[in-house]
């Protein structure tokens, strides 16, 4: 891929009992601060137990953040529509496109917290078959045709959207590990969001064969699929040395670990480690993401690049491992330095460095005539005058 597109995953994940409200607010700031650091996209989750990822709308959290943001792509990441009734789901997509005038992209999945399905009468079975109705009701109503369907959840009569979208959407289905996203997203010819795709050894190494999956598919039902719409979320965070890195994420690293390990019910997760050190070096030792500095995040970046053959877009996790204040630089060193890397611009301006001191010893004696020249004149003038 030519330009690597860079941008954040937030479920959010926030330590159970603090301020909800400015845990969210906080949200808001950060995504803000992604679009004026040159950020392409911002995916926000949907979730409605556990305490932990406490954003229950995605939509709303986009509507607002589209205010405050001026160029940053905003995507539901995802919304559970299998909790959904898909008409609705669609309408309100629909309306964020003309709100955003062409911001939103839209994240489709079956919801990965059982305690949510659970409080509406579904098991993780239920969401999966249900996902793979809705996503095929949604595609059809966003063609513009008129769907009649009967699902385990709604009926569906003559349902249809009343207002064309503004653009043309950018739909992704969410994957882990499983061939379950990968199979819709080539079937509809969609986008693949891999959410999963570092958090377990299994999920690192199911990258190829995913695209592999997406590709026979799309063969199958005559779709075509494009790598540019793939991205892949990893965990990083950075500072300027690997022991400043450690001793940020102290802050809260084992909450992170401690929520996948003890509280969500979401085995695809299966995070390792027992104290500090097993949890870092879990995460930079089995490929799941970097701690680390900048090269450390470089080297994340390119074995992603090299194991799936090629993607669309780097998501950051959000996993508020450091406080706000190094969270914030990370980001800023990612923006800073790994971006132009894989964004074709770092390379430009180094070359026109090395050019420039390559020809610097006979342009410096080219100013030091000129400045002899210059002054030797000068020095005639006041002669004549004289």
């Amino acid at each position: 891929m030519s330009r690597l597109r860079f941008g954040t995953f937030l479920a959010p994940f926030h330590p159970a009992g603090v301020n909800p409200t400015a845990a969210i607010h906080r949200d808001l700031r950060l995504v803000q601060h992604l679009d004026e650091m040159g950020f392409d996209e911002a995916w926000i989750g949907e979730h409605h137990s556990a305490g932990t990822e406490i954003i229950a709308s995605p939509e709303i959290f986009i509507a607002a953040a589209a205010e405050r943001t001026k160029n940053i792509k905003l995507g539901t990441g995802v919304v559970s529509v299998s909790y959904h009734n898909p008409l609705w789901a669609t309408e309100r997509i629909v309306l964020l496109d003309h709100l955003t005038r062409g911001r939103v992209m839209f994240g489709l999945g079956p919801g990965s917290l059982p305690t949510d399905s659970s409080m509406i009468g579904l098991n993780p079975t239920d969401t999966r078959e249900l996902l793979e109705v809705n996503v095929d009701i949604i595609m059809r109503l966003l063609r513009g045709e008129a769907v009649t369907a009967q699902t385990k959840t709604h009926n569906l009569v003559d349902a249809r959207l009343h207002l064309a979208p503004y653009s043309d959407i950018d739909v992704a289905v969410a994957a882990v590990a499983s061939p379950t996203g990968p199979r819709l997203a080539g079937k509809y010819g969609v986008g693949l969001l891999s959410i999963g795709a570092t958090l377990t050894a299994e999920g690192f190494d199911a990258l190829a064969h995913h695209w592999n999956v997406m590709e026979e598919r799309a063969q199958t039902f005559g779709t075509t699929v494009d790598r540019s719409k793939w991205r892949l979320v990893s965990t990083f965070h950075i500072a300027e040395t690997r022991e400043q890195a450690y001793r940020d994420v102290e802050f809260g690293i084992e909450n992170w670990f401690r929520y996948f390990q003890k509280t969500a019910a979401f085995p695809q997760m299966a995070v390792e480690g027992g104290d500090l050190k097993e949890m870092i070096d879990f995460i930079n030792e089995a490929g799941i993401g970097a701690i680390g500095t900048v090269e450390d995040a470089e080297r994340q970046v390119q074995k992603l690049v090299d194991q799936s053959g090629g993607f669309g877009c780097m998501l950051v996790m959000g996993c508020e491992w450091a406080n706000p204040q190094a969270t914030w630089r990370s980001w800023e060193l990612l923006a800073e330095h790994v971006l132009p890397k894989f964004q074709g611009q770092a390379q430009p301006t180094l070359d026109a460095k090395a050019r420039a001191a390559e020809v610097r010893t006979g342009h410096t004696e080219a100013q030091h005539a000129a400045i002899a020249h210059m002054t030797e004149k000068y020095q005639k003038e006041l002669a004549e005058k004289s």
